[in-house]
Formats: structure tokens, C-alpha cells, sequence
């Protein structure tokens, strides 16, 4: 797959946090300097704001104090998708020891992660959302996998707590999730994204939010 992002920065620490952010997602990208011609089949364009005036494209995003590097790559991923606004946010988590977490996009993978708590994963979870703001979504839901019903549990008091009213949260089946178990079982955690992943695709029991309810009443 082409590069259709370019990072045209000198900031050591610019470059640093959005080159950290582009391969956790694996996401692919040239290196330029603000100086350099940029390519036609590039889509946007990241520099700094001292930066921008020396980049000659029309999709540009500006890294600044106080933005953080993943909803800044969120917001080129929408554009090289050519889309303003997402239809459907779904969060996957495969609750365990070890959660698993996925966030699809559209139906498409946007980020997976590990988490080792209920509350780093409830942490994560806000985090996204909360980075996803600039670009909001018509639904968004976070799927739990019912496989160890104690985390489950935890975990849905948790978000129902923290979460805004109009997040959906379900209950969904891990049957056959782990089908794949053999194939990853050596790569900790990549069987719990894998699940995670799963988890997001399917339909669920839709757990009744108390903040709902209370405005309801």
C-alpha cells in the first residue's frame, strides 16, 4: 500500500510523537522536510504550525501543544478515506486478564490495544472517544464480550457511569472468537485483539444505561 500521508516537519519532537503514532496503527507515510515537493498521490499533509506557511497542499493538519497525536492521525486517516464524518464508531473489547480492545471505524479496523484493567481499559476507551470528538460519528457502541461475565460486569458499570447517555453499550457472544487461538497463542495479547475485533462485528444484547433511564424519568 502507497503512502497517502506526509510528515513534513524538522521538529525533532513533532516528528517523534506523530512517527510513534502512524506505526502503532501501521499506517504508512513519507518523510519530507517542509521544504520538499510532496508527491501527487499524497492525500494530507502534517507539520507543525510555525511550519504550515512553507507547505504547498490543500489538506494540511498542524501539530500544536495540546493535541494529541492520535486524534491528529485519526483526523488524516478520515481524510485519506475521504470522509468529513464517520457513520459508525464500534468499540470491541475481549474482557480477561489481558483485554483486548479494537476500534473499527466504518467497519474498518482504526486501532487495537492491550489493556491490563478494568479501569486502564475504561481509561482507553474514553480516550478514544475523546479524541474522536473533532470528527464526530452518527452511532457509537461498545461491544463486551460475555467470556468472563465478573469483567464484563465491572466493565459495563464502569462505562455506564463514565460514558455519555447516547454510547450504546452491548453484551455480545464470544462464541467462536477464539477460533484462531492456536495461530496466536504465541503473540501475547494478539489473540485478545483478534477476539476484540470479532466481538465488534457482531450484534449483541444492549445493556440498559442508567443515564438513559434517568433522563427519561
Amino acid at each position: 500500500m502507497k503512502a497517502k500521508i506526509a510528515v513534513a516537519t524538522v521538529s525533532g519532537k513533532a516528528y517523534y510523537l506523530i512517527l510513534n503514532e502512524l506505526k502503532k496503527k501501521k499506517v504508512p507515510f513519507l518523510s519530507l522536510t517542509p521544504q520538499d515537493s510532496i508527491p501527487i498521490e499524497i492525500r494530507v499533509v502534517v507539520t507543525t504550525e510555525e511550519e504550515k506557511p512553507l507547505i504547498n497542499h490543500e489538506k494540511v493538519l498542524t501539530f500544536r501543544n495540546g493535541i494529541e497525536p492520535e486524534a491528529l492521525v485519526n483526523q488524516a486517516l478520515q481524510i485519506v478515506q475521504g470522509k468529513e464524518c464517520y457513520e459508525k464508531i464500534v468499540i470491541g473489547v475481549d474482557p480477561g486478564e489481558v483485554f483486548g480492545l479494537a476500534v473499527l471505524a466504518d467497519g474498518k479496523v482504526v486501532e487495537t490495544g492491550n489493556c491490563f484493567s478494568v479501569k486502564e481499559t475504561a481509561d482507553k476507551i474514553m480516550a478514544v472517544l475523546e479524541n474522536l470528538k473533532s470528527t464526530p460519528a452518527t452511532s457509537v457502541s461498545v461491544k463486551i464480550g460475555d467470556g468472563v461475565p465478573n469483567y464484563k460486569r465491572k466493565l459495563l458499570q464502569v462505562l455506564d457511569e463514565a460514558l455519555p447517555s447516547n454510547v450504546v453499550l452491548e453484551s455480545v457472544s464470544e462464541v467462536g472468537t477464539n477460533r484462531y487461538i492456536n495461530k496466536t497463542k504465541h503473540r501475547r495479547g494478539l489473540r485478545d485483539i483478534v477476539s476484540a475485533i470479532k466481538i465488534a462485528g457482531r450484534n449483541g444484547h444492549t445493556f440498559p444505561r442508567r443515564k438513559t433511564n434517568e433522563s427519561n424519568g
